[in-house]
């Protein structure tokens, strides 16, 4: 068995160091006859803050904070609320100003995250994988689902803290990494490339919606379809929906990566090129996706009826989709529509994504390998093993092999490509009485 290589090490105790001098603390003076002056806690109130060992992450185009499961305290080790709260306060939740000031979080759904990582307990698996989506302004947690693009940063995080064994390890080449996504009870293959024995996170490949470059991750969803459930959990490809408000419109529900609904661009009045702030500054096209959204979970059998949408806002999610047509990315960006075979926009926890949530991509390469689907049917419809879809960072090539037996869809996986990086590592602190 070859030996364990080091290569990323927590930060030493120099973060507990004490200030070279005593640090002086004046009274504050009341300055307003007005306002009494609040008491001091006396020491018997104050709870002092805890570390916990964690690492800040990005996946694709997403942020998140890891732990490892021992590493947590030990109320918190379990299901439960004692978890949950200590993961809200982590990240700064619930904020009522929506900018999660107060902890890791980055006041949007793509960095409101968090990750849970264990030797896993599952045969023929590296690591067990459990995905918690934060709000930002409830006290809610969300376990419904997984996030894929926080799938691309599992594997490089289970190699540095010991997870994966080192046998499973090359000196140089590519490290497979088999996940078992606890969430949905899925199977996630990481292909993360090494060098020295080490996990090689710098490299040449880019990622709409990421600034720079880093290394490859490729990642396999095998059988993606969600639960135990049919692909399809209405039974048919497209379905006419029917929502208040709105009226009826086109629909495909499909539980793929991650139960998602998908309607047609043009028959809710967009054209399926629009960015972020052609939505999310639109109170009243929010309240519609989210009645789109709710109405669908009803018929998808994922709640019973539309009021328990509110506390499942992490799934399903609400896209749009439309034919290839050319547009200005958030970046600048040129997109032509030769370059793309459709267009799709997606919500996530009721706003528009800044590009394409990754298991909402494994939805998007299912569906369109599926004949007569929405977003089949907007790729130009036929057989297809890949598609290339336009998003509001750019373009995302996603790919899925379909088959159908006894009239029922399978798909046995379903691959794409992103990157991830260790952005920091060492302690998050908490308040001790805030779980």
């Amino acid at each position: 068995m070859k030996p364990v290589v080091s290569c990323n090490v927590l930060p030493g105790i120099f973060w507990n160091r004490q200030p070279a001098h005593p640090v002086r603390r004046y009274p504050v003076a009341d300055l307003s006859t007005n306002h009494a002056v609040r008491p001091a806690q006396t020491p018997a109130q104050i709870s002092p803050q805890i570390k916990v060992p964690a690492t800040y992450m990005r996946g694709g185009t997403s942020k998140g904070v890891f732990f490892k499961l021992d590493d947590l305290p030990e109320s918190a080790r379990q299901p439960g609320k004692s978890r949950d709260d200590l993961l809200l306060r982590v990240i700064g939740s619930p904020d009522p100003y929506g900018k999660q000031i107060d902890g890791m979080g980055g006041a949007t759904s793509s960095t409101s995250k968090t990750v849970i990582l264990s030797k896993s307990t599952q045969p023929e698996h590296d690591v067990d994988y459990l995905f918690g989506q934060v709000s930002i302004d409830k006290p809610f947690v969300d376990w419904s689902g997984n996030c894929g693009n926080l799938t691309a940063a599992v594997g490089a995080f289970a190699i540095a803290r010991g997870l994966v064994e080192p046998d499973r390890i090359p000196d140089n080449g590519v490290a497979v990494v088999r996940i078992w996504q606890v969430n949905i009870q899925k199977t996630i293959i990481a292909y993360i490339p090494i060098t020295n024995g080490c996990v090689q996170e710098t490299g040449d490949f880019e990622l709409d919606g990421v600034t720079f470059p880093a290394a490859e991750v490729r990642i396999e969803f095998l059988n993606p379809a969600d639960g135990e459930d049919a692909i399809f959990p209405t039974g048919n490809v497209s379905d006419t929906l029917c929502v208040p408000g709105v009226g009826e419109i086109s629909a495909t529900m499909i539980n793929a990566g991650i139960p998602t609904v998908f309607v047609k661009a043009d028959e809710i009045g967009y054209t399926g090129t629009e960015l972020q702030e052609a939505i999310n500054g639109d109170d009243k096209a929010l309240a519609m996706f989210e009645r789109i959204r709710a109405h669908a979970a009803v018929r998808m059998g994922l709640i019973q009826n539309v009021e328990e949408a509110a506390n499942r806002q992490h799934t399903p999610k609400v896209a749009f989709v439309a034919p290839a047509t050319g547009y200005t990315s958030s970046s600048g960006k040129s997109i032509e529509p030769d370059n793309i075979d459709l267009v799709v926009r997606a919500l996530s926890m009721g706003k528009l994504h800044h590009a394409m949530m990754g298991t909402a991509a494994v939805a998007i390469g299912t569906a369109a390998a599926i004949p007569g689907t929405l977003v089949n049917l907007a790729a130009g419809g036929g057989e297809r093993d890949c598609v290339t879809f336009g998003h509001p960072s750019g373009t995302l090539k996603v790919g899925a092999k379909a088959s159908c037996e006894n009239g029922d869809w399978q798909v046995d996986k379903a691959s794409m490509s992103r990157s991830a990086r260790i952005l920091m590592e060492g302690w998050v602190r908490v308040p001790g009485d805030s779980f």
